[in-house]
């Protein structure tokens, strides 16, 4: 089974940097894209980035595009996300997702698309 395993997240001040990691464990598996998404207390779980390994090419929601990168390794199934100026609206628990259906090369921003998802990580940005 294969299991995704979340590091990097914490507290940060408004303006800050955090830098999550996302490794996958247990047997090895072929993902076609890898996300980020995050869910902030009485909300719904929304996408925040993905990449698709076979162009290379990366996706962020409108409300992290230019703060936020993200980065990977498919060959060792491995995920980053670098947010920068970071605001308290980013507060949330941080997911890491990874998909096999080919169906997320046309909505990478659809989590039913994602079969395998980490535990999460918490990420707190104060004012």
């Amino acid at each position: 089974q294969v299991q995704l395993v979340e590091s990097g997240g914490g507290l940060v001040q408004t303006g800050g940097s955090l830098r999550l990691s996302c490794a996958a464990s247990g047997r090895t598996f072929s993902s076609i894209a890898m996300g980020w998404f995050r869910q902030a207390p009485g909300k719904e779980r929304e996408f925040v980035a993905a990449v698709q390994w076979s162009t290379g090419t990366t996706y962020y929601a409108d409300l992290v595009k230019g703060r936020f990168t993200i980065s990977g390794d498919n060959t060792k199934i491995t995920v980053a996300l670098q947010m920068n100026s970071l605001r308290p609206e980013d507060t949330a628990v941080y997911y890491c997702a990874a998909s096999t259906k080919a169906f997320v090369m046309i909505n990478y921003a659809r989590a039913g698309l994602y079969d395998t998802w980490g535990q999460g990580t918490q990420v707190t940005v104060s004012s």
